[in-house]
């Protein structure tokens, strides 16, 4: 058997990333390069795009930023276009980026519904249907969806969100029945509050955050390495019995 730091290595491997400019997929961009993969940071921000790229560089990993608007149905396609002419194969999707809409479902309009399900659920699964043939041909992949504690507990304001979430991880299930065969993982990861950006957009503010933290037996907010720690280990071979699993990274919240 391959000694531990081999299994838990990404050396050759190469990782297409959405939501690459900040938070969550920027610092998973960093741990995966650091575990040695290549990698393709999809975003919006063309200075958060070469960041990123700057950051993997320095790790001695190849970088490849692609612009693209995860909420149309050509930004996705254009993405894995891009990623795939970059460097022949994608070995690892990570599904990471997500918007959401603080409203409840009475006053939610269909254009922001529209927008939350279109980047949080349709998206990945253009980018899977677009990459995952070449994992087929390959006989090895990793598909790892970034969803959200609030994808399985409901959230008062949150009913696009967590939809969209809820939906990703039964997506996520159909993935690990119709690909494991084929030697491709497929998890999703839900983790609590982090304070990304978009973390604290709704939870930043003491007199909302406060109890949403005394909740979580933990006492405290994740931090985004330490969703990156997970999706690293869910991308390398040391997790290739694991499939088709929602593993809830939130502090114990949902434990009670």
């Amino acid at each position: 058997m391959p000694h531990w730091s081999q299994r838990f290595s990404l050396e050759g491997r190469r990782a297409l990333v959405t939501g690459a400019t900040k938070g969550i997929g920027f610092e998973t961009c960093r741990v995966l390069a650091d575990a040695g993969a290549d990698i393709a940071a999809v975003g919006r921000d063309a200075a958060g795009l070469e960041q990123v790229r700057r950051e993997v560089e320095a790790l001695g990993r190849s970088c490849v930023a692609i612009a693209a608007d995860l909420a149309t149905v050509e930004g996705p396609r254009h993405a894995a276009a891009e990623a795939l002419a970059a460097f022949g194969t994608i070995d690892i999707l990570v599904n990471n980026a997500g918007v959401t809409t603080l409203k409840s479902i009475i006053d939610t309009p269909p254009d922001d519904w529209d927008w939350v399900n279109n980047v949080n659920l349709r998206a990945p699964y253009l980018l899977a249907q677009a990459l995952v043939p070449g994992m087929i041909r390959q006989r090895r992949g990793k598909v790892i969806n970034i969803s959200s504690q609030s994808g399985v507990v409901a959230l008062d304001d949150h009913g696009a969100y967590g939809a969209s979430k809820g939906g990703l991880n039964m997506l996520t299930r159909v993935m690990a029945v119709e690909w494991a065969k084929h030697n491709i993982q497929s998890n999703s990861v839900c983790p609590t509050v982090i304070l990304t950006p978009m973390g604290e957009m709704v939870w930043g503010d003491p007199a909302k955050g406060d109890p949403m933290k005394a909740k979580i037996p933990a006492g405290r907010f994740g931090r985004t390495t330490e969703v990156a720690d997970l999706i690293l280990f869910l991308a390398s071979s040391a997790s290739d019995m694991i499939c088709g699993q929602t593993i809830l990274l939130d502090g114990g919240f949902t434990a009670q």
